[in-house]
């Protein structure tokens, strides 16, 4: 079994962070949305975070029209699956816990959490039934309305323009909720089914290279050597090299050498000019 290098992340074949989506995952209650298309960019980004049930309180326009529809970029299914109520009542009646997100102060007395905060809080409730009630695109959430929720989100920004649309709003919270399930790995390298190159290769690699180094001149002083060539191989060995980027190695330095002016050494055909250099 030839050795493989290992790397410091995880590998993906195309650039893929690898993602499930959670569980219980909490309902979104848009309360008084203006404009179809805002249900619609709301459902996208629900779908983008997993969360699909999705609550509309008194909707202004159908959600299911041509703009709505468009807006959603496929995900049809939730606003397909939407429900509508006439009273925020109604719509978190079935819930035990409720979030309001609105950035605007209120004179209660209710724990605020930003939504990194209040993504852990959800998945520490088990089976219980949550939902996020996110308020009219102009006004936002009344107090009365609030006042139904056990807890407030903020989401932190730039105080000098921390207004979002309502589908950024969602985005973000379901974001944080994704992310606080989230178990893979925060970084991985992409081979595009590219086969780490093994020692072998790479040793080839390296006596290729240092027999040019010596023709050249590069290696010449007889104490420094040694070192030199531990400090290249390092050097070599930290890019985690593929199969093929050692083959393109390989004929970057023969091209160096032989290359394509009169002046270099002419190359014999089908002949290879050092051992383990490819033809």
């Amino acid at each position: 079994m030839t050795d493989q290098p290992k790397r410091p992340f995880g590998v993906a074949d195309k650039a893929r962070l690898v993602a499930k989506t959670a569980q219980n995952p909490p309902a979104v209650i848009l309360v008084e949305p203006q404009l179809g298309e805002n249900i619609g960019t709301t459902a996208r980004a629900m779908m983008n975070t997993g969360l699909e049930d999705l609550r509309l309180v008194d909707p202004k326009q159908d959600w299911l029209s041509e703009k709505a529809l468009a807006a959603a970029s496929g995900a049809d299914r939730i606003l397909e699956r939407a429900v509508k109520y006439n009273r925020v009542a109604d719509a978190v009646a079935d819930l035990h816990t409720v979030y309001a997100s609105t950035a605007r102060r209120r004179e209660m007395v209710k724990p605020l959490m930003s939504a990194r905060a209040a993504a852990a809080d959800m998945h520490a409730r088990g089976g219980l039934k949550l939902g996020i009630l996110f308020g009219r695109e102009r006004d936002g959430l009344t107090n009365d309305e609030i006042a139904l929720a056990n807890t407030i989100v903020e989401v932190p920004l730039n105080p000098e323009h921390s207004s979002m649309n309502l589908a950024q709003a969602v985005l973000i919270v379901g974001y944080e909720w994704f992310q606080a399930a989230y178990e893979g790995p925060q970084e991985m390298v992409t081979l595009n089914r590219a086969v780490p190159a093994s020692k072998d290769v790479l040793i080839g690699l390296f006596e290729h290279l240092e027999r040019e180094l010596v023709i050249c001149g590069f290696l010449r002083n007889e104490e420094k050597i040694p070192s030199m060539i531990v400090n290249i191989r390092n050097m070599l060995q930290r890019a985690d090299l593929t199969e093929q980027e050692v083959r393109t190695l390989h004929g970057m330095v023969t091209e160096l050498r032989y290359g394509r002016r009169d002046d270099r050494p002419k190359r014999q055909p089908g002949v290879k000019s050092n051992a383990g250099e490819p033809d």
